[in-house]
């Protein structure tokens, strides 16, 4: 879809809040911001046109509020000076019941226990939550003013103003997708994705879409492997805040489930989507705990750790890594990819899908795979996507579709897998919930293909457990 092209033309006058030129987004003024906060401040500061009085008052904005790593100090020492500084970034609260104090996270200023105005928090709840991009004005109060018993940062926001979309309308979203083909509804998702439609075939948009699957459908593990370049961390790492993304490194159970000190839930407890970027580089503190964990949970839906006692989530799970290719297919064993530590077949069978990432062409020039035409902004699509998480059309499948097997039987996990993946692709493509047979095939081969990738997988693992069969379906 390029830009002033007929179908941008018609996004714009069906979503005329809700979009932006997506060619803004590429502007290096906003480079260091994740996506869905850029575009939100590009449809602020500068509307659908790249003026460049606009662009430099986006660059000001940007470089005022949003201070580099190095500026550190500088900003702790203008706001000793001046006594007021306003700034933007991910905040967020942590509450500490013993001794009565909440503690605030500025990640840009590194400081992890400022103060704030308790009506902030009641205005705005997701603070204390998954946080909350926004600009917040900071008050220094010297450490004198404070008193004795105050053993906190002596830095409170006073004011703070989100930067995410409010009043979206899921029912009006349903409503002016109807006014789309299915054809023109994908080539409006990739380009709100920030991908250039014209160059992926047909059946690489719906893999690149797929994607998104796990942050509309609750509870859904998927696992790609690719090579690199393919956009797997761009994505997770622009498309949602509510998706938090751990590029290898060490991660510690409190962090994932529960933190028995500060007694915090930990991120699967609060986000959409947990992503496990650059699998094979993750080192768990305990892997055996966190692994034991991770199974219950991808099986359930539930956790517990010390004082939490079996909590509940909608939090999907994703893995991805590295995987060498040659010509069309990967030369490498799938399982040298994962941790040794999941390498077994009880956690295999718990994945629901498995996306062909090297199908999917390397991004190599802005210029050309880079979407240049209009699309949802991201924040907004990414409330969008966070409201379909709460309805479901398994039913509805399950109603229609008869799964069977080749060779075996189909599993409790298979049946489960492919309703999840299939509901959630519909929901993606089909939001307003109309769609005939041949849109529910579409569908429906697709997580059937997920899933049999899995289970082919499966019998490489554990030969002797799990007997080769070719999963299918009827549409009654």
């Amino acid at each position: 879809m390029a830009l002033g092209t007929a179908l941008g033309a018609k996004l714009k006058e069906l979503f005329p809040s809700e979009v932006v030129n997506k060619r803004l987004s590429l502007t290096q003024e906003v480079a260091r911001l994740p996506r869905f906060i850029s575009e939100y401040v590009i449809k602020d500061v500068c509307g659908d046109k790249p003026d460049p009085k606009a662009l430099a008052l986006l660059a000001k904005f940007v470089n005022r509020f949003y201070p580099e790593p190095k500026e550190r100090d500088r900003v702790l020492n203008e706001l000793i000076n001046k006594g007021e500084y306003t700034l933007l970034d991910e905040f967020k609260v942590t509450v500490d019941p013993k001794r009565g104090i909440r503690r605030v996270k500025i990640p840009s200023l590194g400081v992890n226990d400022a103060m704030i105005l308790p009506s902030i928090l009641e205005e705005h709840k997701a603070l204390l939550e998954a946080g909350m991009w926004g600009t917040a004005t900071l008050k220094y109060q010297p450490p004198e003013s404070q008193g004795e018993e105050q053993e906190q940062t002596p830095i409170q926001i006073v004011k703070f103003s989100p930067l995410q979309y409010s009043n979206i309308s899921l029912e009006e979203y349903k409503r002016r997708r109807e006014e789309f083909s299915t054809e023109e509804w994908i080539d409006v998702l990739m380009n709100s994705l920030g991908m250039n439609p014209a160059v992926y075939s047909e059946r690489a948009k719906l893999l690149y879409i797929s994607r998104l699957i796990p942050l509309v459908e609750e509870n859904v593990n998927f696992v790609e492997f690719g090579p690199r370049a393919t956009g797997k961390s761009f994505l997770f790492r622009n498309i949602s805040y509510y998706v938090r993304l751990y590029s290898g490194g060490h991660i510690s159970p409190a962090v994932l489930f529960f933190h028995g000190t500060f007694r915090t839930i930990g991120d699967i407890g609060v986000r959409d989507c947990v992503v496990f970027d650059e699998v094979s580089r993750i080192r768990f503190q305990n892997p055996d705990e966190i692994v034991g964990k991770l199974k219950d949970f991808m099986e359930s839906g539930e956790y517990e750790r010390g004082a939490l006692r079996r909590a509940r989530s909608g939090c999907s799970l994703v893995y991805m890594g590295n995987i060498e290719v040659q010509g069309p297919m990967p030369v490498e064993d799938y399982s040298t990819v994962m941790p040794e530590c999941m390498r077994d077949s009880a956690f295999i069978d718990r994945l629901h899908g498995f996306i062909p990432g090297w199908e999917l062409p390397k991004i190599e020039q802005s210029e050309v795979h880079l979407s240049q035409g209009y699309g949802f902004i991201t924040d907004y699509f990414c409330e969008i996507m966070h409201e379909l998480r709460k309805e479901s059309y398994q039913y509805r499948i399950s109603d229609k579709v008869r799964l069977h097997a080749d060779g075996g039987k189909v599993t409790i996990r298979d049946q489960k897998s492919i309703l999840r993946t299939t509901s959630g692709l519909l929901k993606l493509l089909y939001p307003h919930g109309k769609f005939d047979d041949e849109a529910l095939k579409l569908c429906l081969d697709l997580a059937v293909e997920y899933r049999q990738r899995i289970h082919n997988w499966l019998c490489q693992v554990s030969p002797g457990e799990f007997e080769r069969k070719r999963l299918g379906y009827d549409i009654s």
